[in-house]
């Protein structure tokens, strides 16, 4: 090449002379090798393109989601198919389980992801909130977590202190002091918050990540986007939700998966802290009759979104939303909570088109140890897969363990019986745990001048289930109240204690009975328009008067709008009480043993309308 070097092929014979330098004999048979040589080439070139992989690259997706600082098994199960028409209730959950079950999803899968869709930390077990999550996040690292979608509850200590738990470090933003066992390190995984606003317009984390796979012609790219629910605003501290805004999801998904096609991407993942509810028998694997606020969702999203691994509402499912619309073809994933199960998502990706060309997800269940339940024992079965705990995140668990149980195993009352938080077609009212825990709210702050206290349903975490001798224990009612909210007692007329009963009914937000305390009462009808559901509201049997006031106690969290509930920030003359844990505390130790006021304190006119409501199929057995 006149002026230069011809580029070299090192699969080509070499030359270390010229050509033309040669005998007449030896130039002909270098000829001929070097013909021979180039017509090889031409054929593999044609057998397999350049720039073309000769198969589709699997990708394998170990997810979960609302993990919720449960590091210790949470003495909850996961009702399942027992293949026979049954059902079988299994043992699940625990964080060293989890890491076992992540590590068998990812053995499977040369290239992987591990991924969460929000919820990873807040509203925690008291091994891990007493330590403002460190361990929660620590643990994560452990198991090799990739990203977190940032959730509501992320929220909950406050915008400097989730920044913490991302870079690391022991400054103090709250009042509970960090780095009471070790230094804290921060996460190796990153937070994704697409649609979570700084006043200048930045998003607080990162909105997507990219991962890439493979090599050469076989090389794709993953790219993930992570969002919250756009009503986050209305789930955490009105202070907090005033220094970030929360954009609609289907809209910033849109613009980011654009974004992560333009970059090569050859499958997109959605990490949405929102998610829905199915009906029908017991299957985390099923999804029929989807519903709630994801469905909104997904039919505006684009189709260049492939996966959308959900969360938020607890509830599990594995759905192809090709069912639910033609036109969008999604593979859609929750896992519940508390990581009782993690969901395995293999995709095909063609490195050529770069589209996935397959894709399929089921849910494993994180089966731990049995435990014993009000009225059973729970054990663990052969039907579903059994794991050990995985050593090191054990031994990790155990020193964080010890560290709280001076707190923890503390007795601090008794009680009559076990207290269930209510689950199914009651999961938006309170039930007798809940009229204890208003009851106990209200005991505490007569001195207030409260005469009435709610307490809303999705602020109890878990059932109150007692020892065998009745005794209560610390730990036991912060896993039901993990939050240390304030009680605020605040002064309302009768008008405006009705129209924040009737928010509970609204369209913004899941359905949700506040819980009053003893002496209240009211009726609710879901066939009369919203806005005009509650009726019969009395106080010791007296009608409420409208323009009468009243004195109110609910948690700070309520007072301030919380859970959707903004009528409560029209309350006057607010006064500050002690903690809702201690409160319930008090209220327990006052009487042993303390009895649950099981009389229902507001009626259902119209229960077939609940939309939670999910009769039991004839013939469905238990065991």
């Amino acid at each position: 090449m006149p002026g230069g070097s011809a580029p070299t092929d090192p699969a080509a014979p070499q030359f270390d002379l010229p050509l033309s330098s040669l005998p007449s004999t030896v130039q002909a048979m270098k000829i001929r090798i070097a013909t021979a040589c180039l017509l090889t080439a031409l054929l593999s070139a044609c057998a397999t393109p350049q720039g073309m992989a000769s198969g589709p690259v699997t990708v394998g997706i170990a997810a979960f989601n609302d993990f919720h600082g449960a590091l210790e098994p949470p003495k909850q199960a996961v009702p399942s198919p027992d293949g026979k028409g049954g059902i079988v209730v299994v043992p699940a959950g625990g964080v060293a389980w989890l890491a076992s079950v992540i590590d068998s999803v990812r053995a499977k899968y040369p290239n992987h992801l591990t991924v969460s869709a929000g919820d990873l930390i807040g509203g925690s077990s008291v091994t891990s909130s007493l330590f403002l999550d460190e361990p929660t996040i620590t643990a994560m690292n452990m198991i090799g977590l990739d990203f977190n979608a940032v959730g509501n509850h992320e929220f909950d200590s406050g915008i400097e202190e989730l920044l913490r738990k991302q870079t690391g470090g022991c400054a103090q933003h709250t009042s509970r002091k960090p780095c009471q066992v070790e230094p804290f390190k921060g996460a190796r995984f990153g937070f994704l918050a697409g649609n979570t606003l700084r006043p200048d317009g930045s998003t607080l984390f990162p909105a997507t990540a990219m991962r890439s796979f493979g090599s050469g012609r076989a090389r794709v790219k993953v790219g993930l986007i992570g969002l919250t629910l756009k009503a986050t605003d209305g789930l955490i501290p009105t202070d907090v939700a005033a220094q970030v805004r929360f954009l609609d999801e289907a809209a910033t998904a849109n613009a980011a998966a654009a974004r992560l096609r333009a970059e090569g991407a050859g499958a997109v993942i959605l990490l949405l802290h929102q998610g829905g509810y199915t009906g029908g028998e017991p299957d985390s694997n099923a999804c029929e009759g989807l519903r709630n606020n994801i469905p909104q969702i997904l039919d505006r999203l684009d189709t260049s979104i492939d996966v959308v691994v959900s969360g938020h509402t607890h509830w599990a499912y594995v759905c192809d939303y090709a069912k639910y619309n033609p036109a969008k073809p999604f593979l859609l994933t929750s896992t519940g909570l508390w990581g009782k199960l993690v969901t395995d998502i293999t995709l095909q990706i063609d490195p050529a088109t770069r589209r996935v060309v397959s894709k399929q997800a089921h849910n494993i269940i994180v089966q731990s140890p049995g435990y014993r339940a009000s009225t059973s024992q729970i054990e663990p079965t052969d039907i579903y897969p059994k794991f050990d705990p995985r050593a090191d995140v054990a031994a990790y668990v155990a020193r964080y363990s010890a560290a709280a149980a001076a707190y923890a195993q503390r007795k601090v009352g008794t009680l009559a019986g076990p207290l269930e938080r209510l689950e199914g077609p009651m999961s938006n009212t309170g039930g007798p745990l809940g009229n204890l825990i208003a009851d106990a709210q209200l005991a505490a702050t007569t001195g207030a001048g409260a005469q009435i206290a709610f307490m809303n349903p999705f602020g109890i975490r878990r059932s109150l289930n007692p020892a065998p001798d009745g005794s209560v224990t610390f730990g036991d009612i912060y896993q039901v109240q993990p939050f240390n909210n304030e009680l605020v007692t605040l002064t309302l007329n009768g008008a405006q204690i009705k129209a924040v009963l009737e928010q509970g009914f609204d369209t913004d937000g899941p359905e949700q009975v506040l819980t009053p305390s003893s002496g209240f009462t009211f009726n609710y009808d879901r066939s009369r328009p919203i806005g005009s559901r509650i009726s019969g509201m009395a106080l010791n049997g007296t009608p409420i008067d409208p323009a009468r006031d009243y004195r109110v106690t609910v948690s700070m969290f309520l007072a301030n709008g919380g859970d959707s509930f903004d009528g409560f920030e029209a309350g006057r003359n607010r006064t500050i009480g002690k903690l809702d844990i201690m409160a319930l505390e008090a209220w327990l130790q006052a009487v042993p043993p303390r009895a649950a006021p099981p009389e229902p304190r507001h009626t259902d006119l119209r229960p077939e309308l609940n939309p939670n409501f999910r009769p039991n199929p004839p013939g469905q057995k238990y065991r």
